[in-house]
């Protein structure tokens, strides 16, 4: 059997029902408590978050930060995020249509780069990595929350992607794409219904600083 890989068009297909998922809501506000407590956030900061969706993570932070850049290959996210936007008349917040691992890197730099439930869909983790160090200004710092290592029953066999990370692995690689103080804590757990029962999966908030 071929594996399906999630492209955008799957995430466009979801776009318009994403915010009325109570477990991707609680999800955001327990990641946004996670990075307020591992990173001094304030209005002088510039910050990118890279696989935005709708914004669920970026809301909750946008009034303890300044300019927030908002990027995603998903056109039907970020459709709704741009509703959301003018719907509540937020000033701070760009979104813009980026593919970081294929199209040309620009010429911003960030204080904080965030990313939420991302990694685990980019196959070269190694080189996101290091896009997230070129993007960020010295002293900046990246927050990534993605799914420990599991086995494969989260998104079920037939999807390509990866299957969580080990989070000493993880850190090696953030460490050699030169960051440094890489912390980990788990911030949430995503429970679903299997056949034989109930199973948690967690998700972890890395955070390191630019080297």
């Amino acid at each position: 059997m071929n594996k399906v890989v999630l492209d955008a068009s799957h995430f466009d297909g979801k776009a318009r029902q994403w915010d009325s998922n109570p477990v991707f809501i609680e999800r955001a506000a327990r990641i946004a408590a996670a990075i307020r407590a591992e990173v001094p956030l304030s209005r002088a900061m510039a910050a990118l978050d890279y696989g935005c969706g709708s914004g669920l993570l970026s809301f909750p932070l946008k009034d303890e930060l300044g300019r927030i850049t908002c990027k995603d290959t998903s056109a039907g996210m970020l459709d709704v995020l741009r509703e959301k936007i003018a719907a509540q008349n937020v000033t701070n917040i760009t979104v813009r249509l980026t593919d970081l691992t294929a199209d040309p890197l620009p010429d911003e730099r960030y204080d904080l780069v965030y990313s939420s439930m991302t990694l685990h869909h980019i196959p070269d983790t190694a080189h996101i990595l290091a896009v997230f160090h070129h993007l960020l200004n010295p002293g900046g710092h990246l927050c990534i929350a993605d799914l420990d290592r599991e086995d494969g029953s989260f998104h079920g066999p037939e999807v390509d992607v990866h299957h969580g990370f080990d989070r000493d692995a993880l850190a090696e690689l953030a460490r050699s794409a030169g960051f440094r103080e890489v912390r980990f804590r788990t911030v949430f757990e995503i429970v679903k219904q299997r056949e034989d029962g109930e199973r948690a999966y967690p998700v972890f908030l890395m955070t390191a600083a630019h080297g």
